[in-house]
């Protein structure tokens, strides 16, 4: 008996969902099978299509993900049976301290599934690939991505992408990076890596570089999925819980964010009843946890200035005396051009326009801010609020100038023609 539309659609969506949840959990458990990473993809990907034709006539498993380890294990160990004798000793890609055994093969979940996932994702960061090929890695393994997924995040074609990451996985290869848990001695650094991955991805989501929209919810919920799979894997660790605690707060506000027309809303501006009290509450207590920690890591720090933006009822309540306090900690543990231009806008708002003027003008020679759109455009803001609009104009445009997502252009130009001096009459 064949099987009906609805059934069938049930099923799909149900490999979808477990696609987005399980992903990682599959082809983490298949690499240290095959210990090579085109060959656990390639069985990873079988397993999600044999799915699609198993469950409609056995039913939906009760654990769709350990259904699909095993059937990916399974299709792993019949690749290896198959190699030939050479191609079974040849280097491995990814070598692991200690080969699964017989017995190991078949188990549907054990406790050291979530180390597998924490191999993989300490493999994606390996300080041997560059930041660039980390996170492609990353979306590509650990968020599942396609590549042509994966270049539309990076602005490139796909055929750019596809051979970065296959450069990246050759590179690991080359490197002999070993398939584990790095030692309780590298795990704090390579951790701090992996973070460093999530939270760019994040933020790349959140202010698209360029292009039409502002927010790419795909890369947000990405990498708030791999924060929180990190926040399992590593419970007690505070910057994890920092991250994830700066992620939700700031990402609270994303409804926000936009006007209906999508005209960028300031902070100021936003609705702060469309918040998300939820996300907000969890981010709050997450705050916490991570600041017991010392030094507080710069996530805990920065996850605390949102905290206080989050917590203010309106605009005007915001408590920038403490948010330039935390930002004078934040930059003596993470000196970073972009926290001190951040920490100069907190003190335009908590001691005056000309204040923070001051403190932005500080940073015009630093190389790293050269290019970047938000000093002219921090600067534009205080020079508006004192008063002095031509120079006011020139900043605006010198932002424009350098800004190519359309969301932020099309406000710069509205504040630019806001700026405008009146026409004398004729």
């Amino acid at each position: 008996m064949g099987v009906s539309h609805a059934d069938a659609a049930r099923v799909a969506a149900a490999v979808a969902e477990a696609h987005r949840r399980e992903w990682a959990f599959v082809l983490a458990a298949t690499v240290r099978v095959t210990r090579d990473l085109d060959r656990a993809e390639e069985c990873a990907q079988e397993a999600f299509a044999a799915a699609l034709t198993d469950w409609p006539q056995h039913g939906i498993p009760a654990r769709p993900g350990a259904w699909l380890t095993t059937t990916a294990r399974r299709r792993a160990l019949n690749v290896i049976r198959h190699l030939g004798v050479e191609a079974r000793h040849l280097p491995l890609l990814v070598e692991d301290v200690v080969a699964p055994g017989p017995d190991e093969l078949f188990e549907e979940e054990s406790l050291r599934i979530p180390d597998d996932r924490l191999r993989l994702v300490t493999t994606c960061c390996h300080p041997a690939l560059d930041q660039p090929a980390q996170v492609a890695l990353t979306l590509r393994l650990l968020c599942g991505l396609s590549t042509a997924e994966v270049a539309r995040a990076f602005l490139v074609s796909e055929s750019t992408m596809a051979a970065r990451i296959t450069r990246a996985k050759k590179k690991i290869a080359v490197a002999r990076v070993p398939y584990k848990v790095p030692s309780a001695s590298d795990l704090p650094d390579r951790i701090e890596a992996v973070l460093s991955v999530v939270h760019l991805l994040f933020t790349t989501g959140h202010t698209v570089p360029a292009g039409y929209e502002l927010v790419r919810r795909d890369l947000v919920e990405r990498s708030l999925e791999l924060c929180r799979m990190l926040r399992r894997l590593l419970p007690g660790d505070p910057a994890v819980a920092g991250l994830l605690a700066l992620l939700l707060l700031t990402d609270a506000r994303r409804e926000t964010r936009t006007a209906p027309d999508g005209r960028l809303l300031l902070l100021e501006e936003q609705d702060r009843d469309r918040w998300d009290p939820t996300a907000i509450a969890e981010g709050v207590e997450l705050v916490r946890e991570a600041l017991v920690a010392r030094p507080p890591s710069r996530y805990a720090l920065q996850a605390a200035i949102a905290a206080v933006h989050a917590e203010s009822p309106r605009w005007k309540d915001t408590d920038w005396a403490e948010v330039v306090g935390l930002y004078d900690v934040l930059v003596q543990i993470w000196p970073s051009p972009v926290v001190a231009l951040n920490r100069a806008v907190a003190v335009g708002f908590a001691s005056g326009p000309a204040e923070g003027l001051a403190a932005l003008d500080a940073l015009a020679a630093e190389p790293q801010l050269a290019g970047y759109r938000y000093l002219p455009a921090a600067r534009a803001e205080q020079l508006r609020r004192l008063g002095r609009h031509g120079e006011a104009r020139e900043a605006y445009t010198e932002a424009l100038f350098l800004t190519e997502n359309s969301v932020e252009r099309t406000f710069l130009e509205g504040r630019l023609l806001a700026t405008e001096p009146p026409e004398s009459p004729a």
